[in-house]
C-alpha cells in the first residue's frame, strides 16, 4: 500500500512509547495512591474517614467514564499542562489520569486480601505503618498486583487505538486515517490484528510473571 506524499506513515513505536510511559507514570502514581487509600480505610495502618471518603468517591466518579469521553471532557486541562489537545503528549496526559485511578483501586482491592494476621504480627514485632505497608504488604500481595497491572495494560493499549481519534499516533491513528477515513478495509483488518497480537504478548507475559511471583 502506497501512503499520499503529504501523510507520513505513523511510526508504531509512538504506540509502545505512549504505552510504555503512561503504565510507567500511572503505575507508580496509582501505587502511591491504592497504598494510601487502603491504609486510611477504617481500622487500618492510617485510618482517616474524611481522607478515605474523599479519594474513594473521587475514583468512583473517574472510573466509570469511558476513555473517548474523558479525553474530550479533559481536553481544557491537557491543553493547559501540555499545552496542545492533539498529538502523543495530549494523548498521554488523559492516559495517565484515567489509568491511575484504575491501578489505585486495583491496589488496594489486592491489599484488602491480605492476611490481617501477617500485618497483625509486624505490629507485634515493633514495625511502623510504613515499614508494615513496603515490607508486608506489598510483597505479600506482589503476585495479584503483577496481574493487575498486566490488565492495566491491556487496557492502555486499548486506550492507545482510542488515542488515534486526537492525532495520537500508533495503530490508531493508522486506523483512523488510512483505514477508516479512506474506507480500506484492509488497514482496518491488519489495525485489528496488530492489537490481538499486543494484548495476547501482554497478557502472556504478565500471567508468566505472576506465576514466577506466586511459587517463590
Amino acid at each position: 500500500m502506497r501512503f499520499p506524499h503529504r501523510l507520513k506513515p505513523v511510526v508504531p513505536s509512538q504506540k509502545g512509547l505512549m504505552v510504555l510511559v503512561t503504565l510507567l507514570l500511572s503505575s507508580v502514581l496509582g501505587l502511591a495512591l491504592g497504598l494510601l487509600l487502603y491504609a486510611t480505610r477504617r481500622g487500618n495502618l492510617l485510618q482517616n474517614r474524611v481522607l478515605f471518603t474523599v479519594l474513594n468517591l473521587l475514583i468512583n466518579l473517574v472510573r466509570p467514564v469511558p476513555f473517548i469521553i474523558a479525553i474530550v471532557a479533559l481536553a481544557p486541562v491537557t491543553r493547559a499542562v501540555t499545552g496542545s489537545m492533539i498529538g502523543t503528549d495530549a494523548a498521554v496526559f488523559p492516559m495517565v489520569l484515567v489509568a491511575t485511578f484504575g491501578v489505585a483501586r486495583i491496589v488496594e482491592n489486592n491489599l484488602v486480601s491480605v492476611d490481617p494476621g501477617v500485618i497483625e504480627a509486624a505490629r507485634a514485632m515493633g514495625a511502623g505503618p510504613l515499614r508494615i505497608i513496603l515490607t508486608v504488604l506489598v510483597p505479600e500481595a506482589l503476585g495479584p498486583l503483577v496481574l493487575g497491572l498486566t490488565f492495566i495494560l491491556v487496557a492502555l493499549i486499548d486506550f492507545s487505538a482510542v488515542a488515534g481519534t486526537v492525532g495520537g499516533g500508533g495503530v490508531g491513528n493508522l486506523a483512523m486515517i488510512y483505514g477508516y477515513l479512506r474506507f480500506d478495509t484492509s488497514v482496518m483488518v491488519v489495525t485489528v490484528a496488530i492489537l490481538i497480537v499486543l494484548v495476547q504478548a501482554a497478557q502472556l507475559t504478565g500471567n508468566l510473571l505472576a506465576r514466577r511471583i506466586l511459587r517463590r
